[in-house]
């Protein structure tokens, strides 16, 4: 398997982490919800794959590009 590192497109709070790792999920599967300016944007999975590590927790304050998962692929 190939790990896949999935990046914020948005600066923002981690408002819920929805997957842990070993959960598996599918293309443009919601992996967490980040809360930006009042919105909530949700971060969505580019591939399918395996949940293998979250980078972020909850309430956290992430920059745009910052690494927020890692897939297994």
């Amino acid at each position: 398997m190939a790990a896949f590192n999935v990046k914020s497109e948005i600066a923002g709070n981690v408002w819920k982490i929805q997957l842990k790792p070993g959960d598996k999920v599918e293309t443009d599967g919601e992996i967490m919800i980040l809360e930006s300016m009042k919105m909530e944007i949700p971060v969505l999975s580019p591939k399918a794959g395996t949940i293998k590590e979250i980078k972020v927790n909850e309430g956290e304050a992430i920059g745009e590009g910052q690494l927020v998962a890692i897939l297994d692929t």
